[in-house]
Order: C-alpha cells, then sequence, then structure tokens
C-alpha cells in the first residue's frame, strides 16, 4: 500500500512537481469518502486514488492544469450533473502543490550567503549558491547539506548561460566583487524573475543605475525592478541581520507572487 506522505518526501527530494487531491466533503453516494487522497505528479504517475472513473480523470486534469501555481484550491463535483456518473453524490476535491515552486538563485558564498540559506533552507526554495572562488564551501556546516541546496563552485559566466530565469525564480547577488554583480545583474535583468537584488551601498547603486542607462544595458523602468540596495531596510548591521533583511524581502515577494501569480 502506498504511503502518500513517503511519496510526496520522495517526490520533493527528486524537485518533480506534484499536486495532492484530498476529498474534503461527500454527499451522498460516492466512490470514496472525506479524506481520500491522491498525488499526481508532473509526468502524469498517479500515486493513491480517490476512487477512479469519470471523477478521478477529471481531478488528474484539474491537477495537471494547477502544476504550475503554489494556490491551493477547492472543486465542487457533482457526480451526476456534472460528470454523468449514476452514484448520485456530490463531493468536493481540495487541491495542493507539494512542490518545491521556486529557484533561488544566490550568487556569491561569503558570510551573508552563509547566514541567508540557513534562513531560507526549511522555505519553499530549491536553493542554488554559486561561487567561483575554489574550496568557498569547504567551512561550511552539515546542517547546511540537503537535497535542496545546490553548491556550485564556477565561473558566473558558466552558470547564467546554462541557467536562465523564470517568473518563480529569485536572484540574490552578494558577491565579493562589484564587477561580478554587475555582470551578473546585466545578464538577469532582461528576463523574467520573481525577484532580483544585488547588495551594495547607496553609492554604488546609483554608479550602476548610471551606467547600465547610459551603456543601454537596462531602461529605467527596469531598474527600478532591482531591490538594491539588497533587503527590508531594518538598519542591519553584520552579515547575520543583513541576512535577515534579505530574507524577510525574499518572503515578502514570494507571498506577493502567491496572491498575484499573474
Amino acid at each position: 500500500m502506498i504511503d502518500i506522505f513517503e511519496k510526496i518526501i520522495e517526490l520533493r527530494k527528486d524537485m518533480t512537481k506534484a499536486v495532492l487531491c484530498t476529498v474534503v466533503s461527500s454527499k451522498g453516494s460516492t466512490p470514496r469518502k472525506a479524506g481520500s487522497k491522491m498525488v499526481v505528479a508532473e509526468n502524469e504517475n498517479i500515486f493513491g486514488t480517490i476512487g477512479g472513473g469519470v471523477l478521478e480523470t477529471k481531478v488528474i486534469e484539474k491537477a495537471l492544469e494547477m502544476m504550475n501555481t503554489s494556490l491551493p484550491q477547492i472543486v465542487s463535483y457533482d457526480l451526476t450533473k456534472d460528470l454523468n456518473m449514476a452514484c448520485g453524490g456530490s463531493v468536493e476535491v481540495y487541491f495542493e502543490s507539494v512542490s518545491k515552486q521556486y529557484k533561488l538563485y544566490i550568487f556569491g558564498a561569503g558570510h551573508i550567503a552563509k547566514a541567508l540559506v540557513r534562513l531560507m533552507a526549511s522555505l519553499d526554495y530549491n536553493i542554488y549558491v554559486i561561487d567561483d572562488r575554489d574550496n568557498i564551501f569547504n567551512d561550511w556546516d552539515s546542517d547546511l547539506n540537503n537535497s535542496h541546496i545546490s553548491k556550485i563552485v564556477s565561473p558566473y559566466k558558466n552558470f547564467l548561460d546554462e541557467h536562465p530565469s523564470d517568473i518563480n525564480t529569485f536572484i540574490v547577488i552578494v558577491t565579493y566583487e562589484h564587477s561580478s554583480d554587475k555582470e551578473i545583474l546585466r545578464h538577469y535583468i532582461k528576463q523574467d524573475f520573481a525577484y532580483i537584488g544585488m547588495i551594495g551601498s547607496k553609492r554604488k547603486v546609483e554608479e550602476t543605475k548610471k551606467l547600465f542607462i547610459s551603456d543601454n544595458f537596462a531602461t529605467g523602468e527596469e531598474l527600478e525592478k532591482v531591490d538594491m540596495p539588497i533587503g527590508l531596510d531594518i538598519k542591519a548591521e553584520g552579515p547575520e541581520e543583513i541576512a535577515i533583511s534579505i530574507a524577510a524581502k525574499l518572503i515578502l515577494e514570494k507571498n506577493k507572487l502567491a496572491i498575484n501569480p499573474d
């Protein structure tokens, strides 16, 4: 017998998108009663059942439609009127994503990045930390090792060329060189993203804006979408407090995205 929750853990480890479908109420004659669960994976593999037949087919179709949203939804089905089934009952099915929907790219693996990863590790992100320095991850603690944290030593350009961003991508730029920060920002500013932020003083930010506009790297409107200096303004001091300000901003933007997915 399939353990649905173990299967969900497995799918999350494999970074496979999936939707959990749960019968939350039933009236009259129905294939299964409240509490019945089924997981629909993006490759159309199905685990568990809510009773089979036309109802299950419709629920699978709905789950596949919801594969790229983080918003849960309840859908009511009248088995006779809606599905032309002989049962005569009705059910409500609760659909919820069980995937890590978001990617978090953190460029730079210094003290701020390490503190930020520790804060974000248990949240709804697949985390990629990228740095071009050999041995930079040697002093990272064992609690920062899990299947959702990828530590990558690579020239930044190589990663940029192979990893485009999309509307579910959050980008944090905290490298040790201004030139690298600007290279990364220039690459992603023309792409889709959920959030992009760059560390720097107010002077560095103003110089970056002037450079990008004068060299036609970006428009003023595009630069307004960049969070720089990065993070919420909480007068942060030191790597840990700066990481908290960035984490708070990431959570704020993620929750905005969940409320307004379009």
